[in-house]
């Protein structure tokens, strides 16, 4: 028998995507009328104000669609800020790790990943 876990009322989207994250799913929503896909987690779709949003998981990847190098005071290193379109539409900001801050370009592919960013969890992509 599968059991669903039920959320109080005032659970907000965005805490639920953490919930998600935090045991280690990365969740977008979908809306079950029109099918699109939405993010950042909201109570109504965009454009239409559909209550309909459910949770589905997200295959993790996507396309670099922006990317900035921020170059900090030294010692501390440069990073990239990253606009990351997901594969199922929305776009979301991020980094993308294991690569210098440089090397990322427009229109390279990447797969999300979770990990702990002061001490929360947050989504991060790799090159693919």
């Amino acid at each position: 028998m599968t059991q669903t876990r039920v959320l109080p009322a005032y659970v907000r989207p965005d805490e639920e995507y953490l919930e998600h994250l935090a045991a280690g799913r990365f969740m977008i929503q979908r809306s079950r009328s029109s099918g699109k896909f939405v993010f950042y987690p909201r109570v109504a779709e965009p454009g239409t104000g559909a209550l309909d949003l459910e949770w589905t998981p997200a295959s993790g990847g996507g396309e670099v669609h922006a990317v900035t190098v921020i170059q900090p005071k030294p010692p501390e290193e440069a990073y990239n800020v990253v606009l990351v379109e997901l594969d199922e539409g929305p776009r979301m900001m991020s980094r993308v790790d294991g690569v210098a801050a440089h090397e990322v370009i427009i229109g390279q592919r990447v797969k999300a990943r979770i990990t702990e960013i002061a001490n929360q969890p947050a989504v991060v992509f790799d090159l693919a």
